[in-house]
């Protein structure tokens, strides 16, 4: 395999101890449930592409956003309470970014199209919440607080018509970021 081809699928090696001690398991793709691999991990190394890693298996609970470079120890870095169960590569997108955010539940009240980052919802467009959202092109990274702060989810193109359902319950997504070439 070339390194251009490396590059656009994306390699992540998850090792059992801090410092990248230990067993390791190497994941190129998609993975709902890394507890059968390794017991536990605590460091990681992401050596390319980009990934989010999820706390509980099957994608779920609290989401971390990995890019090219060493984690020695993730946990103690990104203030996780438990370590990596599930990971989820994220393809490179070249092209155009788009994104239709509103204000309620099933594509209601205010609404606004977006093609870039967003720092503040409420500053940029006077909206105090978003709580659905369609992805038409690109991966987009939305943040509970404003300026890329807090918890974050990760949209893939597609339909979001209720974070509350998603079990984001409570949770108000402030700002968003799409994830760039240069995050490669």
């Amino acid at each position: 395999m070339s390194n251009t081809d490396m590059n656009m699928r994306g390699k992540i090696i998850f090792y059992e101890e801090k410092n990248f001690q230990g067993r390791s398991y190497e994941c190129m793709n998609d993975c709902s449930d890394m507890t059968s691999s390794l017991s536990r991990s605590q460091s990681c190394r992401v050596e390319s592409g980009c990934f989010m890693v999820y706390d509980r298996d099957n994608y779920m609970g609290n989401q971390y956003f990995m890019k090219r470079g060493e984690y020695s120890d993730y946990m103690s870095m990104m203030g996780m309470r438990d370590c990596i169960k599930s990971c989820r590569m994220i393809p490179m997108h070249r092209g155009q970014f788009r994104m239709k955010i509103y204000e309620r539940e099933n594509f209601g009240g205010q609404s606004h199209e977006m093609m870039d980052d967003c720092e503040n919802i409420q500053e940029r467009y006077r909206m105090s919440d978003c709580q659905s959202c369609n992805v038409m092109d690109g991966h987009w990274l939305m943040y509970e607080q404003p300026n890329f702060r807090g918890k974050m989810m990760y949209m893939r193109p597609g339909d979001y018509r209720s974070f509350r359902e998603m079990g984001m319950s409570g949770m108000k997504f402030m700002s968003m970021k799409r994830i760039t070439d240069s995050c490669y």
